[in-house]
């Protein structure tokens, strides 16, 4: 697996999901997710600019792997407390 790299930098995210036709969400209590090709059960859709107050409310980085080893494109991602 190539590298995983850490962001808070909204462009970058928002270029990341979006190249992958991913878009935010929420679950449960207002856990914030990456939601990928069809809707998941549970998931709210959410506009990047409530997406983006929550992830800065709660002091949150984007841990994303651009490519897997076989050249792929990659989906992961975890959202992840801010390294101090």
């Amino acid at each position: 697996m190539t590298e995983a790299v850490t962001t808070t930098n909204h462009k970058v995210i928002r270029k990341w999901v979006e190249s992958r036709e991913g878009r935010p969400a929420v679950v449960g209590g207002g856990v914030l997710r990456i939601d990928f090709g069809d809707a998941e059960e549970g998931f709210r859709a959410v506009s990047w600019d409530e997406f983006f107050n929550i992830f800065e409310d709660r002091k949150l980085a984007f841990l994303h792997q651009d490519l897997l080893d076989n050249g792929q494109v990659s989906r992961f991602n975890k959202l992840i407390e801010r390294p101090n």
